[in-house]
Order: C-alpha cells, then sequence, then structure tokens
C-alpha cells in the first residue's frame, strides 16, 4: 500500500493515509476523509510504500489534492474560526468558567467547529456548547488539551538553548518520570527538570536506557562495600564511567572502577 504522512495544524501529529494512487508529494495540499469528516492537511512527507501485512488499523483515504478554491476555502474556514475564537472567549467570561479557550477549529466540510482549551480541572461547559450551537449552526466540539500539547504549539528555547523538542522534531509525547532524573543522578530541583511547559523534560528520556545499562550492579550512595582496599562507605558514583569513589577508613577516598 502506499501511504502518506500529513498534518492538520501547525506542529500538529503526523497521520498516515492511503494515497489511493494520487501523485502526491511533500508539501503538497490535500483533502483527506477523516471520522470528523472532511478534513484539509499538508502532507509531511513524500509516498512511503509499506507491506498490507504491517497495517494494523483501518486506512483512511487522500480524497484529492487541494485545488486552488480548497486553499481558498480552507483560508476562509481559518478567518471564521478566528472569529469564533473570539466569540467563544466572551461567552466563558459570561459563564465565568475556568478554563482558557486558546484555539478554533473548523473541518474543511464545516460540519464541526473545534475549540481547544487549557483547564486546571474538570469544566462544566454544557451551557456554553449550547449557547455556540446556536450561534454557528454547527457540531460543536470542546477539547482539553494539556500544557505540553500547548508548548508544542508556541514553540520556545530550551535550557539547551535549542527549540523545544517538542515543536521541533518530537511527533508523540512519551511518558516522562521522577525516576529517569534519579536513574541520571540529575538534581530533583524543578528548575533543573521541568521544560517551559512545567513539566518534566522529554530529554530525560532520550538517555535513560543507556544510563539504565550502566547502572546495572553499581552500588547506591551509602551503601557499605568491600573493595581490594578494605571495606568502606560509597560516597560518590559516576554511572557513565561505571565508577564510584569510596571512602575506606585510614585510606581516604578510592575509586573503584568496574569491568
Amino acid at each position: 500500500m502506499k501511504i502518506i504522512k500529513v498534518v492538520f495544524r501547525k506542529n500538529g501529529l503526523p497521520h498516515y493515509f492511503a494515497t489511493q494512487g494520487l501523485p502526491i508529494k511533500k508539501n503538497d495540499f490535500v483533502i483527506i476523509e477523516t471520522d470528523k469528516g472532511m478534513q484539509f492537511g499538508k502532507a509531511t512527507s513524500d509516498i512511503i510504500e509499506i507491506e498490507d501485512e504491517k497495517i494494523t488499523v483501518p486506512m483512511m483515504n487522500v480524497v484529492r489534492i487541494a485545488s486552488r478554491k480548497d486553499v481558498r476555502r480552507n483560508e476562509k474556514n481559518e478567518e471564521d474560526a478566528k472569529y469564533a475564537l473570539k466569540k467563544c472567549r466572551e461567552l466563558v467570561e459570561k459563564h465565568q468558567l475556568n478554563m482558557r479557550i486558546l484555539e478554533a477549529v473548523y473541518t474543511f466540510d464545516r460540519d464541526q467547529l473545534f475549540f481547544y482549551f487549557l483547564s486546571d480541572s474538570r469544566v462544566d461547559f454544557r451551557a456554553l456548547a449550547k449557547d455556540l450551537a446556536s450561534i454557528y449552526h454547527t457540531r460543536i466540539e470542546l477539547r482539553q488539551i494539556g500544557v505540553r500539547d500547548k508548548a508544542k504549539e508556541i514553540g520556545g528555547i530550551g535550557m539547551c538553548g535549542r527549540g523545544l523538542c517538542c515543536s521541533t522534531f518530537l511527533n508523540e509525547f512519551e511518558s516522562v518520570s521522577i525516576n529517569m532524573a534519579k536513574n541520571q543522578n540529575i538534581s530533583l530541583n524543578p528548575s533543573k527538570i521541568n521544560g517551559l511547559c512545567g513539566r518534566l523534560l522529554c530529554c530525560l528520556n532520550y538517555e535513560n536506557e543507556c544510563y539504565k545499562e550502566c547502572r546495572k550492579d553499581m552500588p547506591k550512595v551509602g551503601q557499605t562495600v568491600t573493595t581490594e582496599y578494605g571495606s568502606g562507605i560509597v560516597k560518590e558514583i559516576d554511572i557513565l564511567k561505571r565508577s564510584y569513589k569510596v571512602d575506606i577508613p585510614v585510606k581516604g577516598l578510592i575509586e573503584v572502577v568496574m569491568q
């Protein structure tokens, strides 16, 4: 099967669709059939050939390569969505809801209007949805997103001095745990291990497997061990060098390198 990678929003996650024999190239605009209706998207890859048996979920199709008329229609949808966003924010204030509306998006056929929002808690937005439906006469869907999704959309510069991973190359968010920071002997100071979004740094995941492998059989700080110079307490470890320093009475600090 020939497939193509497509995104629907700037910095959005890519999705795969069957090309239906269309000569699609990277950066082409396309009209896609989805479970939410027709969508306007952008191809982010050239055609990819994949063996049929490797496809484990039903593959939806590209309907056509977007025409100039389709592009203009999408531009009109985006312009109207900006006004819908402004109106929705006004209604949020009216209903005194604890939510921050970030974006409004029409499907290409305007059968649905999505509003994406941030909130620290669950929000009863039924009255808001009813007001919006009476104004726009289409199906309204409000979606709560996380702060990591917002950071991906906005972008920024990380503490490493480079663009945020989530907004430059990460397509999916993998789970990150505090144990990853502990495995790598990183200070648990939030300013050191949290990203701009306030969540644990995505990059803690990159070298975690390497650190786990290097940590195998290594003692922990504070553990009593026996060396060729006698017994002592482990004071510090260097995971990547696979070495540790032991405080041995009379001898002082002795470095032990593991094989």
